[in-house]
């Protein structure tokens, strides 16, 4: 589509609009509960308003949109399969007592001092070898997070660790498909694209490590506190083995040999479900309904196995505090994150299909970029503009990439510019949007609602700033080269 036939700025600010206006008054009435059906019916009504005005304004067929809609659901797909593996995994690592086994040496071995900055560097390490942010998350991450609660850390400084480091190695890995989609949108070579990126990711890396210590040395008097209740009320609970530790081990190997992320997390949780029918029958029973005897019966450990991956679970532990941290939501737990994206692809299908996004994009930024660094911060908040628009980061990358690229090539600036900003801005800035794909995965693997764990990403807020710092100064910036 041509930037002659984009409809005016003002029919594409009208479901923007909206949609900002309905999703405000929704966090006003509902609070963090507007993720739970508000949001989605919010976007519901945007996108109808979008797709009048297509029709009335735009003269764009329905069939044009729907099949727009569909291509946008087509790339989440597998994202929503990998969600329901995720509650799947989630359930059975912590039931088979897997996660508890990880907090409880977690409490043990790490200092309470350092230990938001021992999160964030672990999820770094972590997510750079995998090159999956929400791998990292739903596995290391659900353990920090209980760590952190036995340290007395908020759930909001122990989420925001580990979102800043998973994000960096996820954003750094040449593993992860986010770093390979702005590499190709961009047509910058893949190890080109993410050795640039160092250069702002490192940095934002490396002083969110600095707040992360001193948040953890100045809280010294709050943090560190007698763990022993919460060891006993695990150990009480749960049969607690190092052994088990041989199944994230495993994980990892899968991981390390690029088997697919579907495979990997499906193939994981069957290993907690083995792990709990072996070690921990009477908790599967007690999930179960039990028996009248107390005695373990075939029936009893299927339906707490079913129950387990499926629902939500609750178990006693005696400790308020731990009741909510092994407390599980199997497959159930992620399908308001589903609904939320379908609803989120049905807009950003519709706005693009109409070519609303870019019509809004090219007039607010189009005296910004023919400046270097109006250049790279247009591309930055127009990435993380999508991401609260789309509620896609794909989409995001994607569209940014389109969008600038033949601004960047018509200054001279190298590809791997282009292709570093779209990371930045849109890939970082995903998980804080909270009805976004990433922001809403992550409030529900964690436990933790996205507005409660925002302002804790430091990560997330540095790295597209010392993005734009870089461009202020022109370091690492060049004209008219060619990378190969």
């Amino acid at each position: 589509m041509s930037n002659k036939t984009l409809p005016p700025f003002w029919i594409s600010a009208i479901p923007i609009i909206v949609l900002i206006g309905l999703l405000s008054i929704n966090i006003i009435f509902f609070g963090t509960d507007s993720l739970a059906g508000p949001s989605q019916i919010a976007l519901f009504a945007a996108s109808f308003v979008a797709v009048g005005l297509g029709i009335w304004k735009c003269k764009r067929s329905w069939n044009c949109m729907e099949e727009s809609i569909s291509a946008n659901i087509r790339t989440t797909s597998l994202s929503i399969f990998i969600l329901l593996a995720i509650g799947m995994l989630s359930a059975s690592w912590m039931i088979s007592g897997i996660v508890p086994t990880m907090i409880y040496y977690g409490v043990k071995l790490i200092d309470a001092r350092i230990f938001l900055m021992s999160a964030c560097l672990l999820c770094a390490l972590v997510s750079l070898m995998t090159g999956s942010s929400w791998t990292t998350i739903a596995t290391i991450g659900i353990a920090l997070i209980g760590i952190g609660r036995a340290f007395g850390f908020s759930d909001g400084w122990t989420a925001g660790a580990i979102i800043s480091g998973a994000y960096f190695g996820d954003k750094l890995s040449p593993l992860s498909d986010t770093t390979v989609l702005a590499s190709s949108a961009a047509e910058t070579p893949l190890f080109t694209h993410v050795k640039y990126m160092a250069y702002t990711s490192v940095p934002s890396l490396l002083i969110s490590l600095i707040i992360f210590a001193i948040a953890g040395f100045v809280g010294n008097d709050i943090v560190i506190q007698d763990t022993s209740e919460f060891e006993n009320a695990l150990k009480d609970t749960f049969t607690i083995s190092l052994w088990f530790l041989i199944v994230p081990a495993i994980t990892g190997f899968m991981i390390y040999k690029k088997v697919s992320s579907l495979i990997v997390l499906i193939v994981s949780a069957l290993m907690g479900i083995i792990v709990a029918l072996i070690f921990q029958p009477q908790i599967l029973m007690q999930i179960g309904g039990g028996s009248a005897d107390g005695s373990l019966t075939a029936g009893g450990l299927y339906i707490g196995v079913m129950k387990m991956l499926g629902v939500s679970t609750s178990i006693e532990t005696g400790l308020p505090l731990l009741n909510s941290l092994v407390a599980t939501r199997g497959m159930a737990g992620m399908l308001n994150t589903i609904w939320l994206i379908l609803a989120a692809m049905m807009f950003g299908g519709v706005m693009n299909a109409c070519g609303m996004l870019k019509s809004f994009s090219h007039t607010l930024f189009r005296k910004l970029v023919r400046t270097r660094v109006g250049l790279v911060a247009s591309t930055i908040i127009n990435g993380t503009f999508l991401n609260i628009v789309t509620g896609d980061q794909y989409i995001s990358i994607l569209l940014t990439a389109d969008m600038f690229k033949e601004e960047y090539e018509s200054q001279g600036y190298e590809n791997r510019l282009l292709s570093r900003s779209c990371e930045d801005g849109a890939t970082v800035t995903s998980p804080l949007v909270p009805w976004s794909t990433c922001g809403m995965t992550q409030a529900t693997v964690l436990g933790v609602a996205t507005i409660v764990y925002l302002p804790f990403c430091f990560f997330c807020y540095l790295s597209p700033i010392i993005s734009i710092i870089t461009a202020i100064f022109g370091w690492k910036i060049h004209k008219n080269v060619v990378y190969q």
